[in-house]
């Protein structure tokens, strides 16, 4: 007989509050509708039944930076667009992940050498947390880079660093 035993009532939950918050946070990411070009069909048959991203907590797709908490941007980034991204980033609270959905969006596709009006990767203008490859990458792929984005909320933490390790730093 161990010493815990008989401490507490039934039905009582003990764990720490990293893992309660962020299960709660990755069971519920709020992605943000935001297609640029054709990346974006295969962001909308990702919630399709046939794919459903609603299995992973993310389907709640929503059409204001306000509610949501997920950029996926699917598409081609123009320098026209970025200031509207980085516009649209700025109004998503904290925590706010970004995926990069597309050969466009990661590093400028076929317009790299010759399109002068392509952003070279949109992570020269919002920090990227998953990047999802593909032209356009099917909606599998998309379900894994989100899968990525729920193991790195897995590992996130809440605690501080110890005065002497932020010091000696």
């Amino acid at each position: 007989m161990s010493w815990i035993e008989n401490r507490f009532e039934d039905n009582l939950i003990i764990t720490s509050l990293d893992w309660a918050i962020n299960w709660a946070r990755r069971s519920s990411i709020w992605p943000l509708t935001f297609g640029i070009a054709c990346c974006a069909i295969e962001m909308m048959a990702t919630g399709a039944s046939r794919f459903d991203i609603d299995r992973f907590g993310a389907g709640a797709y929503r059409p204001t930076p306000r509610q949501a908490d997920l950029m996926i941007v699917a598409g081609t980034v123009t320098y026209k667009m970025a200031s509207r991204i980085v516009r649209l980033y700025n109004q998503m609270p904290e925590p706010k992940w970004v995926i990069a959905m597309g050969a466009c969006t990661i590093g400028g596709g076929p317009y790299f050498k010759h399109g002068y009006h392509v952003v070279k990767g949109v992570d020269l203008v919002v920090p990227v947390d998953v990047y999802v490859p593909g032209c356009p990458p099917r909606p599998e792929a998309l379900l894994e880079g989100l899968m990525r984005l729920q193991d790195k909320i897995r590992r996130q933490t809440f605690a501080r660093q110890p005065i002497e390790a932020a010091t000696s730093a």
